[in-house]
């Protein structure tokens, strides 16, 4: 079973160095890779490289986010050159959010497929390319058949594998799977799980991305309010069923988002 692990960025030289403790700890479980993620408009870029090098002269391994909205071929071309000299092997490749206060797309590039694509035409097979999936279809996609073709374009731009978005119906993935196989997309599709800490952050997090958290779900952790001990612990039970269901009927690993 492959695990890989997705940071955030911290903010100060003391995230930083609770965010290595903690890697080095999930290092226990020989994860294939630790990823760290890239703000709206690439606003994080410097935090972003600064805590991939970090993880990286730790001897951790390491996959880089990198996204394309308000971005240039050029700075692209410079982030790719410099993750190429720094050996890194793989990159996880999104079009990114708009940064606040931006009303529409700029820079070269408007989808990820276009990212996948650039990617592959000026470093060729270079690195693995991971892009993300949306097993209950992304927030502004038309529809679900509308999904699909939109994901089906970024793994023939040269995708290697996908990291779906969180969910809690494992059955979205299955059907979203068994979807995609139908169109001859035969790439691994590695479930996004997210650990259940905060009730209020989630709800906001899942309306903004398109996550369903099942009713059931929201009614038990109304029910907990405030009571952190029951809340994690509630949390631990829904995930880890979760993730025995992924397994059990063959997902090939388990991508946690931290």
């Amino acid at each position: 079973m492959n695990l890989s692990f997705e940071f955030f960025p911290p903010k100060t030289l003391e995230g930083l160095t609770q965010l290595l403790e903690t890697a080095q700890k999930l290092q226990h479980f020989r994860p294939e890779y630790f990823s760290v993620t890239y703000g709206a408009g690439g606003n994080t870029q410097d935090s972003t490289l600064k805590t991939i090098m970090t993880l990286q002269q730790h001897h951790l391994p390491v996959v880089p986010h990198i996204s394309c909205i308000g971005s240039t071929q050029e700075k692209i071309s410079e982030l790719l050159h410099h993750y190429q000299q720094q050996g890194i092997k793989g990159l996880v490749a999104l079009r990114g959010d708009l940064p606040s206060g931006a009303g529409s797309m700029s820079g070269d590039f408007h989808y990820a497929r276009d990212l996948v694509a650039f990617i592959r035409a000026t470093t060729g097979t270079a690195f693995n390319i991971f892009v993300a999936a949306y097993p209950e279809c992304h927030p502004q996609a038309g529809n679900l058949q509308q999904n699909l073709q939109h994901f089906k374009q970024k793994v023939a731009a040269g995708a290697t594998a996908a990291i779906t978005q969180y969910f809690y119906h494992p059955d979205a993935y299955f059907h979203f799977v068994e979807a995609c196989r139908k169109l001859n997309i035969d790439i691994p599709i590695i479930p996004g799980i997210m650990p259940l800490y905060n009730f209020s952050q989630l709800a906001r997090f899942s309306e903004m991305c398109g996550a369903e958290i099942p009713r059931y779900m929201r009614k038990q952790l109304e029910t907990l309010g405030d009571d952190i001990a029951a809340i994690q612990e509630f949390g631990i039970e829904v995930v880890s069923r979760l993730c025995r269901n992924l397994l059990a009927a063959g997902a090939p690993g388990l991508h946690f988002i931290l």
